[in-house]
């Protein structure tokens, strides 16, 4: 079956290379990293396009809202510390917040730790990092933070396709990423896409705003609810298209074959002077099956309808937000097989997120919003986060299983830490 948005054949992308599988072995003797990076780049090949994120995107981590994007500048990388060992690596690795919720111990790390070089090395040059002069921040960013997550969706995925016998169709797992605007989700998403390709694995990302009302119905939404500021523009619960979304993503789980090909839709942010649009089609990008994994993530993915009350105490407005929210788990929710939520302090995190940003594209002579348009664009989404990021962090999102779901606790500067 042809699946919905279905496009023509077009010349395929650069090839991915998949690594063999190599002995794990955790060395004592001194780790010669330019040896082992040329031995490693020659077997676990990968193109990098010209739209890969910079060294500055990896370190800020700004929620960019288009894939490939690079992000604005971040703060001076903190000093190099050149990775001298594989013991040391090991140490590091094992000192991570993030080892326990995967799942891992330090014998099962210490049978991996190829895995975890291999992986390094791919992570560094896509951020256009040295891998061979990491500074503490990047060496924390990519084994405390982006290979342990990878790791633990490449073993939920592995675990979803069990349940299914040779030769049948599997639909692709749905992995849910929730979190905040500035949080860094759409570049951690972008890095485990580009590890699942290294490894061989089709996936395929999306992203809520991707389905966003067109121009035209955010207009009917705005005139629909006069002086309600919260479906004054796009973001909240209401001003998505859900048959959209559901048409989407149920072609996305038939993509089973090879030669099945669909086209995922894209939204264009900056149309109608910011308001935005949705992307011209011909500009979406393509994918082609067997899609093993999908990754799709937003900031209010899996959030929970809340009795009228509790909602009306936070903010009347958010009243119509609420019981717009009643339909999101069949258009979104009921999809995604495993979670992962990345949980911050304070919602107040996000304005200081976006503020940076803003602050960071005007001093790059970039057009940005000054910290008066910051405070206005945060304060229609700040009702949502005080009234549902709190059973969100409770109970976790909407329809998940506890036995897949990873909970990342992260601080200020987006870098994961020990759960509260």
């Amino acid at each position: 079956m042809t699946p919905l948005h279905a496009a023509p054949h077009h010349a395929a992308a650069a090839a991915v290379v998949s690594s063999p599988n190599s002995a794990p072995l955790l060395r004592a003797k001194p780790y010669h990293p330019r040896a082992a990076a040329a031995a490693m780049a020659s077997a676990c090949s990968l193109t990098v396009t010209a739209t890969t994120p910079s060294r500055k995107a990896f370190l800020s981590c700004p929620d960019h809202g288009q894939a490939g994007v690079a992000p604005p500048r971040s703060a001076p990388a903190s000093p190099p510390a050149l990775i001298s060992s594989v013991q040391d690596l090991y140490d590091f690795i094992c000192s991570g917040p993030l080892v326990e919720r995967i799942g891992y111990t330090k014998e099962k790390i210490a049978e991996s730790i190829d895995r975890w070089l291999r992986c390094g090395v791919q992570v560094a040059r896509l951020f256009r990092l040295n891998e061979l002069h990491l500074s503490e921040s990047e060496k924390a960013r990519i084994y405390h933070f982006y290979i342990p997550v990878f790791l633990w969706c490449e073993d939920q995925v592995t675990e979803h396709r069990s349940k299914y016998n040779e030769g049948d169709e599997i639909p692709p797992l749905v992995i849910g990423v929730s979190a905040p605007q500035g949080s860094g989700k759409t570049t951690l998403v972008f890095a485990l896409d580009y590890l699942f390709r290294f490894s061989g694995s089709k996936s395929a990302t999306l992203s809520i705003d991707d389905f966003y009302l067109t121009a035209a119905d955010q207009a009917k939404l705005r005139e629909s609810n006069p002086g309600n500021a919260l479906l004054e523009f796009r973001g909240n619960a209401g001003s998505h298209d859900l048959p959209f979304s559901v048409e989407t993503l149920e072609s996305l789980t038939k993509l089973t074959k090879e030669g099945m090909k669909m086209k995922v839709p894209r939204y264009d942010k900056s149309a109608f002077g910011g308001r935005g649009d949705r992307a011209d089609p011909s500009t979406w990008p393509e994918v082609e099956g067997p899609i093993e994994v999908v990754l799709f993530e937003g900031w209010m993915l899996g959030f929970k309808p809340l009795p009228n009350e509790v909602v009306k105490a936070v903010d009347p407005q958010l009243e119509v937000v609420n019981k717009n929210l009643q339909a999101y788990y069949d258009a979104w929710d009921r999809f995604i097989g495993s979670w992962m939520v990345i949980k911050i302090k304070e919602p107040s995190c996000v304005y200081q997120w976006r503020l940076q940003a803003e602050i960071a594209m005007r001093a790059d002579g970039k057009p940005g919003m000054s910290d008066e348009e910051v405070m206005d664009f945060v304060s229609r989404y700040l009702p949502a986060y005080h009234a549902y990021l709190p059973t969100l962090y409770k109970e976790g999102p909407n329809g998940s299983n506890p036995e897949h779901l990873l909970v990342i606790d992260i601080d200020e500067q987006r870098n994961p830490m020990w759960g509260r």
